[in-house]
């Protein structure tokens, strides 16, 4: 008899683990190298506090009520629950804070699409470092990490999750509509929504032709203002010897909508599908207490195995 278990969840065995928790040690050690102290945080939240955070996140988790009635959920990522320990738990430190964390997370989704509903992350937290110098300490150390555990050919895509809602706001356009298009790759339907605007012809190309921009710095030569933190922050790349491993794509939004500037995703072409993502946040700590600036970014660890077992194959 075949006893179900529920879709998107899975068994790891023995075989299985032990390489799980050799790419976590592995991961873990790079961290820590780094200064980042490891946190925990429970699994179960107030929906009230995630709800704070984003509304996304709360209404991505699954549900369930404590003895007093309270909504719990299981959290959908840790940004959020590390968010509210930074504004809680260290209110009165004004130094930087490097934070990492292993941990499950929880999402539905919809039956039949392959995707999981638990799975394990691995990330880091750099709170307190505003502008490039702490987005390129991030991305630095995430590409040293998966160095670490053994891949050799991951990269990580860039862009800036204000750059698009900055040129509508400009336009005075309204976004929802436009960012959920970009935000799933549809530039078909991007483009259909951008020509029933009527806009001048030259915030009509804009608008269509950024999303298409996608490479190594020429994408930056434009002369749109808007474009700056980017600027900034390749060159800060640049000085730290990793902006050659760095695909900039000026159509890459995230849907969370805490992400105030750089957002990233991590790529390996030994797999179709990323292995991790992140970005800034500068106002996200602010909503349960004093703001921080705060980047920060996650990894599937599930997929960086897929990911190291597809590259041995092709080795």
């Amino acid at each position: 008899m075949i006893h179900p278990i529920p879709p998107g969840t899975r068994d790891v065995l023995p075989d299985e683990m032990r390489e799980l928790r050799a790419i976590t040690r592995g991961l873990r050690r790079t961290f820590e190298g780094a200064d980042y102290g490891e946190v925990w945080t429970p699994s179960l939240e107030y929906e009230d506090v995630l709800r704070t955070g984003d509304d996304n996140a709360a209404g991505a988790g699954f549900r369930t009520f404590d003895e007093q009635g309270h909504v719990l959920a299981l959290r959908s990522d840790m940004t959020i629950p590390i968010a509210r320990v930074v504004a809680t738990r260290y209110e009165a430190q004004t130094d930087p804070l490097r934070l990492c964390y292993f941990a499950h997370a929880y999402r539905a989704v919809k039956r039949g699409t392959g995707q999981q509903r638990e799975f394990l992350q691995a990330g880091i937290e750099l709170i307190g470092v505003e502008g490039p110098a702490g987005e390129a300490e991030v991305i630095a150390l995430t590409l040293e990490a998966l160095d670490g555990v053994g891949l050799a050919r991951h990269r990580i895509g860039l862009g800036d999750g204000a750059l698009y809602r900055t040129l509508l706001a400009d336009y005075e356009v309204p976004e929802a509509s436009l960012l959920e298009r970009l935000a799933v790759r549809d530039l078909v339907g991007l483009e259909r929504l951008v020509k029933g605007l009527g806009l001048p012809g030259e915030a009509e190309d804009v608008l269509l032709s950024l999303p298409e921009q996608r490479g190594g710095p020429e994408v930056l030569d434009r002369p749109i203002e808007a474009l700056d933190g980017l600027r900034r922050l390749y060159a800060e790349l640049e000085s730290k010897g990793v902006a050659d491993r760095v695909i900039l794509d000026l159509g890459l939004v995230r849907m969370l909508g805490y992400y105030t500037g750089a957002v990233y995703e991590v790529y390996d072409p030994a797999v179709g599908f990323t292995l991790g993502g992140g970005g800034r946040y500068d106002d996200l700590i602010g909503r349960f207490g004093g703001g921080r600036p705060a980047c920060g970014v996650a990894l599937d660890v599930q997929r960086v195995h897929i990911a190291q077992a597809a590259e041995e194959r092709m080795s």
